[in-house]
């Protein structure tokens, strides 16, 4: 299976919040659609979900053409009055399960979670917390970071 685009990603988290009456802010969907990923290489011998990297901004990882799409929504609610993309059935139930697992978690919560982990804190090195940073998160440092994490918490 070839990686999902990062618009279609987007999309149907957006869409799957708004069918179960949950709202995304820009920063949410970017750490939803970042642990996606990652856990999408975990689980499938590391075939990434979006074939593009994600950065290590202030607030945590982010996709740029993601941001750059709904940076005008700033911190509010991205309004969704998209119709459900057309994502193979077994992409749709995996994002599904991720939403479960992460989706009941604050868009901060999300941000300190990855603040705490290996992925964006090496990507960022000795840069103060607040500093900005474009540095690309590497994919194969998060997927062995999850791969391992999922070994311990089994």
């Amino acid at each position: 299976m070839a990686a999902s685009t990062a618009n279609g990603v987007a999309d149907y988290l957006l869409w799957f919040a708004k069918e179960h009456g949950d709202l995304l802010t820009p920063l949410k969907l970017q750490k939803l659609m970042f642990y996606a990923d990652a856990w999408h290489m975990v689980m499938h011998e590391g075939e990434e979900l979006i074939g593009a990297p994600f950065e290590a901004w202030v607030h945590g990882p982010v996709h740029r053409e993601t941001y750059v799409r709904f940076s005008v929504h700033k911190w509010n609610p991205i309004p969704c009055d998209a119709e459900k993309p057309d994502l193979p059935a077994q992409v749709q139930a995996f994002l599904n399960d991720v939403y479960q697992v992460f989706g009941g978690f604050s868009a901060y919560e999300l941000e300190q979670l990855t603040h705490q982990e290996a992925p964006w804190k090496t990507a960022r090195g000795n840069l103060p917390l607040d500093a900005s940073c474009t540095a690309p998160i590497d994919k194969a440092l998060t997927c062995a970071f999850y791969t391992e994490m999922s070994r311990t918490e089994h």
